[in-house]
């Protein structure tokens, strides 16, 4: 893999063999850091990277300036490598071992982006409570954004703060993010009924 801008563009980072992933790859990379190019100023943000596998997407957002990154991973390979890795580029990342749903249910700081790539051929039910804990906990900042990256079979429309979905090849990113407009409305009707 390859980290495609910032301080740290054209580098090369190669993980180990054995690690049970499927990283994101360099077209889709691209396309989604296109996309948060237009929407925030890198420097200074806190990311939270749910299954974060090798730490491709927390590699990118650290050479980018993010000021904080939060790596969280089943799989003790893959943190020890994100760890040696954060160790030898100076990246200011936290990489935990915890299951992510576990992680979610019990954590308390909310983030500027949250970026989530589960196993493709996990249950849309999980996909769906990564959506509701993330919401229902306030892990996401106001003006934040959730990214989960999800196959094709995998519908995440329907859920609450849903905004828009892009597809690259067999995958699909959706996005998640507070409609001001909306929020607005919500607490206009409030002090009405007061």
């Amino acid at each position: 893999m390859r980290i495609i801008s910032g301080k740290f563009k054209g580098r090369r980072i190669t993980a180990p063999k054995n690690l049970p992933v499927r990283p994101t790859t360099d077209m889709s990379k691209e396309s989604l850091f296109n996309i948060l190019n237009n929407r925030f100023d890198f420097d200074g943000l806190k990311v939270l990277d749910l299954f974060s596998g090798t730490g491709n997407i927390s590699y990118e957002f650290a050479s980018r300036g993010a000021v904080a990154i939060t790596a969280v991973d089943a799989d003790f390979g893959c943190i020890k490598f994100i760890k040696q890795t954060s160790a030898e580029f100076e990246f200011n990342i936290s990489a935990i071992k915890n299951d992510v749903i576990k992680f979610l249910g019990g954590h308390k700081s909310s983030y500027d982006i949250i970026f989530a790539d589960p196993p493709y051929n996990m249950d849309q039910k999980v996909f769906e409570e990564i959506v509701t804990l993330v919401l229902e906990n306030e892990l996401l900042q106001p003006d934040g954004m959730m990214i989960i990256e999800h196959s094709k079979h995998t519908k995440l429309n329907h859920m609450m703060n849903f905004s828009f979905q892009k597809n690259y090849g067999g995958s699909v990113f959706s996005f998640f993010e507070f409609d001001e407009e909306i929020e607005d409305e919500n607490m206009a009707d409030d002090e009405d009924n007061m």
